[in-house]
């Protein structure tokens, strides 16, 4: 004789998994009032809604991150799924917002340990996007992650989730919001930084940089001499632009983002920028 289904026990099975009240009502049915069993019968449903959607772009999506300041280290994960609407609702920013912390807590090495890996007693990252994946039906899937390690850190999401950063630093802030603020900088500058520093831009893009201001230079048919002094100009002044330390600082034209650090008692480390759906480079 099966148990009776009661209005407690579809109330007990929507609050663990966030099912419509018809749906767990259905789902204690079949599993005869055994809750575990329901429990499973729903992660099952949810993978066959995972399944059948898997194969639909997904070109919408969030950007999470995560900083535990007393373990020194921090996350930042680009979620992706299918439409904006569900990119914004509730459930799809709670999820990036577990992944990120999960990211930063586990150290996962690739996207495939990541979603292997415990989130919760019994239950794995790719349960939790299942659960998530069965509420709004549509395909979602980790694009892409980085963790960090060591010293202070800021981040900084975009009220729509479209664009995050994630800011790596050494030193004690004399305010912690200056990090928040450089990193909305990095955000909201245009061009994007292309390096932290001078040293760090990559060099293939300073070799073509280089060459760049060399032919512009000598194009004006200056002496030799003369010519290299505008090439190295025009180098100074794209440093300027694209190297997060020498940009004017958005909120203080007058400073460098390297002054604001320094003055704030900060050196920046590295920072990652994340766009939902751009290639990186």
């Amino acid at each position: 004789m099966s148990t009776p289904i009661t209005a407690q026990m579809v109330n007990e099975l929507r609050k663990r998994t966030d099912r419509p009240m018809m749906e767990c009502k259905s789902v204690l049915q079949e599993a005869a009032g055994d809750m575990e069993k329901a429990v499973e019968l729903l992660r099952i449903r949810n993978k066959g809604v995972g399944d059948k959607r898997a194969m639909n772009e997904t070109a919408e999506g969030r950007i999470g991150a995560y900083i535990d300041a007393k373990a020194a280290v921090a996350a930042i994960v680009e979620m992706r799924t299918e439409s904006a609407p569900v990119a914004k609702s509730d459930h799809f920013i709670a999820l990036t917002n577990d992944i990120a912390r999960q990211i930063a807590t586990k150290n996962p090495p690739s996207v495939e340990a990541l979603l292997a890996s415990e989130i919760a007693a019994g239950k794995t990252c790719t349960d939790r996007l299942q659960e998530v994946l069965g509420l709004l039906r549509e395909n979602m899937k980790v694009q892409r992650f980085q963790r960090l390690t060591g010293g202070v850190f800021g981040e900084y999401i975009h009220h729509d989730g479209s664009i995050g950063v994630l800011l790596q630093a050494t030193g004690t802030p004399k305010d912690p919001a200056i990090l928040r603020d450089v990193c909305m900088h990095i955000a909201a500058v245009q061009p994007t930084p292309a390096a932290a520093r001078r040293e760090e831009v990559s060099a293939e893009l300073l070799a073509k940089e280089k060459a760049i201001a060399q032919a512009k230079a000598e194009a004006t048919g200056k002496p030799p001499q003369i010519a290299e002094k505008i090439a190295e100009g025009q180098m100074k002044t794209w440093y300027a632009e694209n190297v997060l330390i020498e940009q004017p600082f958005v909120k203080d034209q007058t400073k460098s983002v390297g002054q604001v650090l320094k003055e704030a008692g900060v050196e920046v480390v590295k920072f990652v920028r994340y766009k939902v759906g751009e290639i990186p480079a």
